[in-house]
């Protein structure tokens, strides 16, 4: 199915969990922070902004655009990604345990998927790769120490091809991702809150 043919909604929040990264404001349910010794075990925080956009380019033009604020903590066992829409309003909750992706709308409509590959798919009616996102926002590649400490970085991973750049101690504060489905050429840029 093209990615097109969805809802707007439907859309928006599937390819939110691509921009995870994507991961805010004031209306967005908070995690409640883990104590520092959390922390130094592996907790994972980031929060920022994001902008999608999808290009059809078999007419040229803008299919779609949505922008929004996100609030990521991953504890390596638990993901937890808020969504908002630019005014700060919860859009959704995304939560991946072992086993186990859940995508729950402000309207408490949830959908359940064995991981969150699998959670895009059935939400979109398309598979579109998402999992390496939650190691590229570390500043990871194929799973692998990379951009932390180091200079921008590009590459293609999963299908997308991947910027990272302003590297701050926890990764890149600035995130790009391009892929091409079919006629659709989706971008996502991802701006974290620096430290």
């Amino acid at each position: 199915m093209n990615i097109s043919a969805l809802p707007r909604m439907s859309r928006w929040i599937a390819t939110g969990l691509v921009a995870a990264t994507l991961a805010a404001c004031s209306t967005v349910p908070k995690t409640p922070s883990a104590p520092s010794a959390a922390r130094a075990d592996g907790t994972f925080e980031r929060s920022g902004r994001f902008a999608l956009n999808v290009y059809d380019k078999s007419v040229e033009r803008n299919r779609d655009s949505v922008q929004g604020g996100f609030t990521w903590v991953d504890t390596g066992a638990i993901l937890t990604l808020d969504l908002t829409n630019p005014l700060g309003s919860t859009l959704a909750r995304v939560v991946v345990s072992d086993g186990q992706a859940v995508l729950t709308r402000s309207n408490g409509k949830r959908t359940v998927a064995a991981d969150p590959d699998s959670l895009v798919a059935d939400v979109l009616g398309s598979p579109i790769p998402v999992s390496g996102m939650r190691n590229w926002l570390k500043g990871l590649r194929n799973g692998q120490a990379g951009a932390s400490g180091q200079g921008a970085q590009e590459f293609d991973e999963a299908g997308w091809h991947v910027k990272l750049s302003d590297i701050d101690s926890k990764g890149p504060t600035r995130l790009n991702f391009e892929r091409i489905q079919g006629t659709d050429r989706i971008t996502v840029r991802v701006v974290t809150e620096s430290e």
